[in-house]
């Protein structure tokens, strides 16, 4: 699912360069983005047919699959996702041809990282729908922006994966979220498909959160959100 919004939003860094793809997600995922990182053209393809991007950061000048038609591939296939291209080249011509291809944005190398980070948020805000900069879910307030949790109007220091999991439920409190659909959007691609470790972030969050609970287990599909009762018991 595409669309996702700040901290659950997914990249993928396509730069036969390593030393400067690993740079740049690392500095990402820093910034709580769900960042992969692939170096060659095919790899780029592959990977964003297996998995949900919202933003691609595409170097233009890459082997086996040139730039250009991965750009292409992305746009006619996946008309969802956001292209961010890169170049050498400062060139106007190299430039038009590139966001002709159908890229959404060009950055010039060298860049600076501020600068490129501040491009994938505004591409990720083009494309993801509206979402009120505050989650409330009984007496449970989320806020994005500041990365800020409340309960009963008392703060909750939260983990970035912690605070990735309750968006995702907060965000939907009816739906049933599988552990599968939380790994893809709160991790990236490097996970462990078998880890525990959403289990181990779910123990740790509901502990923080307190009683009466407000997360549920649905048997065999997932988690939602449950209101919980007078007695303390969840739903």
């Amino acid at each position: 699912m595409s669309g996702r919004h700040n901290g659950l939003m997914r990249v993928l860094i396509v730069e036969d360069e390593q030393v400067l793809a690993r740079a740049i997600a690392k500095g990402l995922r820093r910034r709580s983005f769900a960042v992969d990182a692939v170096y060659d053209g095919q790899s780029a393809i592959d990977a964003v047919q297996a998995a949900d991007y919202d933003v691609v950061v595409l170097d233009r000048d890459l082997p086996k699959v040139h730039g250009d038609e991965v750009c292409r591939q992305i746009v006619e296939q996946h008309p969802q996702v956001r292209v961010l291209m890169l170049t050498a080249s400062g060139e106007l011509a190299s430039r038009v041809q590139g966001l002709g291809l159908g890229a959404d944005d060009y950055l010039i190398k060298p860049f600076a990282f501020a600068e490129l980070v501040a491009r994938v948020s505004a591409l990720m805000r083009r494309s993801a729908p509206a979402v009120p900069p505050s989650l409330t879910y009984a007496d449970l307030t989320l806020n994005q922006g500041r990365f800020q949790t409340y309960r009963a109007g008392e703060p909750i220091a939260l983990s970035k994966k912690e605070f990735a999991v309750l968006f995702e439920l907060m965000r939907d409190p009816e739906t049933v979220v599988s552990t599968e659909q939380l790994l893809e959007r709160a991790w990236d691609a490097n996970i462990d498909p078998f880890t525990n470790v959403v289990r181990v972030t779910m123990v740790t969050l509901r502990r923080k959160l307190g009683d009466p609970p407000l997360i549920e287990t649905v048997t065999g599909v997932g988690y939602r959100m449950a209101m919980p009762h007078a007695d303390g018991e969840s739903a």
